[in-house]
Formats: C-alpha cells, structure tokens, sequence
C-alpha cells in the first residue's frame, strides 16, 4: 500500500517539474487554451495509471514466484539431513549419485548447487529415481539370514568363505530288567553321556542372472569328534568310552531362487527356492565297522540325495525388516543293499523335515545391523529295512533361537556373525557360524 502511494506521488511531481522547469513547458502554459492544457494533463495523467498498473501486476508476479521459490527451498531443506549423507553411503558411497524425493539424481556438484538454493537440473541430467528395493538396502540387512536374505543386483557375483563351530551334547539313563517293588530292581542300569564336536568350513559363491533371478552353490568341509561314554551297573559298574573322528568333503549343494514381487505400495517381497544336496559327503553306510556292527569313524555326509523348495518373505517397516520362511526338505530314498554282520540292509529312507524360521534385522546405521529370530524343524520318522523287516525311528523336533551380527567394512567387504542356541531336546546345544562375504 505504501509502495502504491510513494508511485503516485513521484508521477505528479513528475508532471510539476516538467511544467514548471522546463522552458518548453512554460511557453505552452502561456500560450494554450485552458481546456487543451486540461485535456493533455488528463491524457497524461491516464498514461501513467496505466503504465502504473503495468507495474503493480509486475510486481504480484515477481511477489508469487518469490514465495513458490522460498517454499521450495525450505521442503528442501527439511529434507537435507535425513537424505543426502544416508542417499549417498546406499548409492556408493560420498560423492556418488544422491536421489532426492520427488526430485532428481544429483551427483557432486548437483548436491552443492541443491544446497546453494540454485536449480540442480542446470548442471546434473535429471532422471527419475530408482524404485525402492531392498537390493538398495543389502549392506544395511546383511544381518538377515542366508537363507532369507535378498538377491544379488543382476550381473553381480559374491564370495562367502565361513567357519562353524557345532557343539551337542546328550545324556540318557536307561534301566534294562523288572522292578519288583518301588526301589528294588533286578535288571541291568545303563547311564551314557555322548559329547559331539563339528568344525566346518565353507566355500559359498551367489550370482545374480537378473534382479529377481540368482543361483548360488556351496562346498563344505567338515571335521567330527565324537565322545561317546556308557556306564553299566551290574554286579560292579563297568565303564567304556568310544572315540570317533570323521573328516572330510560334506554334501556339496546348490540352489536358484526367485523373487516374485518387487514389494510396491508397501507390500512384503516374496521369494521362492529349490535347493539339491548331493551325496559326495562320505554317508552312514559308507564307512567302516568293526566285527561288533561299530563305526570306526564318522560320516561328513547323510549318503543322500535332497531337495528343499521354500518360500521366503520379507517385509520393509522401517527402520527394520521382518523376515520369515517355509520349507519342505525331502531326502530321496537309496537301496544300500548292505550286510553289517548278520543283518542285511535294505531300502532306507531318511525322514523328512518340514522347516519354518520368523524373525526380524535392525540396521542401527549404515555399516552396522543385527537380526533376532526363531527357527523350527520337524523331522520325520527313518524308515529303514532289517532283514526284510521295517523298522521307524522316533520324530525328532529340532528348534533354536538366532542370533546374527553383521559389520560392514567396505562397500564390498563385511563380517557376519550368526548364533544359534538350542530350545528342544534333539536341537544342538550352540552353532556359531563366522562368515565373510566379498561382493564383486
């Protein structure tokens, strides 16, 4: 309002100083007619409202584009912090491409000019961002279990060399006799501790054919002890303690899996699987006994053949990601057509295992995350041939909480830790599972 008024009074001191000062004015205030003079102070009077009003919707112009600009500028701002360090350690590091939302792919110096308040698309091509994906997020979720965890970027290959350490133990008392009356029994009292180390090492390779499409292979080495002591007590106690060792090439395995989904709109990712276990290891009925039936070392392998399809989900909520799967393993049944003393091996097959596994991974920054879950397999019944007849194991429940770490060193180079604690009966005391992956 201000700035109206202060217009029109420079444009009628304006028109006094014309008349006034200059000589030319003065003779034509002398010499014409009152009325023309009249009629060209209006005419004047009318050019500069108008060249006024020119000026006043100018300056709303000038006014809306001023303050769209300063919007933008403060979305850009309040959104600085949270997107442009994060953005650019996701996308390679400092220095790399940063996409903001809703805008373009920066690269150095189109960040600088996004922070100088200046048009970014001046000086950097302007793309649309990528689609999220957790391929985005691999390095942050490493703490996510191998066996649920996301696909390799396509054309991209990685390396996995790993170290575990398996620890169980048993103990079982059995009474073999009659027991006449509470506390009196006649019969044989039979007490066994059975103490049973693994180390294993594990050379793993992933590739990615596409981004929903990888293969991945796996050859593990093993090394068994076994410590096995059995107390009798008869007329006097008689103790015996058997020790067993086994090493060598396990089950060398390989799989494909698939994503389905690309998880838009905020939905879970799902992935399928088909995993095939050879039987290079060397199996239960490919090593040496003695002339009691007794193993004289241990097996590296389960001597069959196995397939595992499974299903796998993944569910982003930031800052964390629930995970879950399913699975099925089946193990193909072999004719061992073998004599173990005066028993004669026939067709054997192996119980089956229906697994399932929940839980979730938490990335506490960029190079740093962890997971908490719960995994459970149900193994079915050994179905094994004795002279013609059949013969069934007992089910086993086989369940643990995990635990799993992961540092990421480099883009390309992290430490993973996985743990294992058992929570039923037939499940391994612990499993710990180093691994160190090296993305190519």
């Amino acid at each position: 309002m201000y700035f109206r008024k202060a217009i029109h009074l420079l444009s009628v001191s304006s028109l006094a100083i014309v008349f006034v000062c200059a000589p030319e004015g003065i003779a034509w205030a002398q010499d014409e007619d009152p009325a023309a003079r009249l009629a060209r102070l209006e005419a004047l009077v009318a050019e500069q409202s108008r060249r006024l009003n020119e000026q006043e919707a100018l300056l709303a112009r000038q006014t809306e584009l001023l303050e769209a600009q300063s919007r933008r500028i403060d979305d850009r701002w309040r959104v600085a912090d949270r997107f442009t360090e994060t953005t650019a350690l996701e996308q390679g590091g400092v220095g790399a491409p940063v996409a903001l939302p809703g805008a373009t792919v920066l690269g150095a110096e189109g960040l600088e000019a996004w922070r100088a308040g200046q048009d970014p698309g001046a000086r950097s091509p302007i793309q649309a961002p990528p689609p999220p994906s957790l391929n985005e997020r691999r390095l942050q979720l490493a703490a996510v279990p191998e066996e649920v965890a996301v696909l390799s970027p396509a054309g991209r290959a990685s390396f996995d060399i790993s170290a575990e350490y398996t620890r169980s133990s048993a103990n079982r008392l059995v009474f073999r006799g009659v027991e006449i009356v509470p506390g009196l029994q006649i019969g044989v009292i039979e007490a066994s501790e059975a103490d049973r180390d693994t180390l294993g090492a594990t050379i793993a390779g992933r590739y990615g054919i596409t981004d929903r499409l990888e293969v991945d292979a796996r050859i593990p080495y093993l090394k068994r002890s076994d410590t096995v002591t059995t107390v009798q007590q008869r007329d006097e106690a008689v103790s015996r303690t058997i020790d067993l060792k086994g090493a060598g090439i396990g089950d060398v395995e390989a799989g494909v899996r698939y994503q389905l989904n690309g998880g838009e709109k905020g939905r879970p990712i799902f992935v399928v699987g088909l995993r095939a276990k050879s039987d290079t290891g060397e199996g239960p009925f490919d090593i040496p006994r003695d002339e009691f039936g007794v193993a004289t070392r241990l097996a590296t392998g389960s001597g069959f053949w196995g397939v595992e399809p499974s299903i796998s989900m993944l569910y982003p909520s930031d800052p964390a990601v629930i995970f879950a799967n399913l699975s099925y393993f089946a193990h193909l049944p072999k004719d061992i057509d073998k004599t173990e003393g005066d028993i004669l091996i026939g067709r054997v097959d192996p119980g089956d295992s229906i697994g399932m596994g929940i839980g979730f991974a938490f990335a506490l920054n960029p190079r740093f995350s962890y997971s908490l879950g719960y995994k459970h397999n149900y193994i079915r019944p050994t179905s094994t041939e004795l002279n013609d007849v059949t013969e069934k194991s007992k089910s086993l429940q086989v369940g643990a909480l995990t635990f799993g770490l992961s540092y990421r060193v480099t883009n390309r180079f992290s430490l993973n830790g996985n743990f294992e604690f058992g929570v039923t009966e037939d499940a391994p005391d612990m499993r710990f599972v180093l691994r160190v992956p090296v993305i190519f």
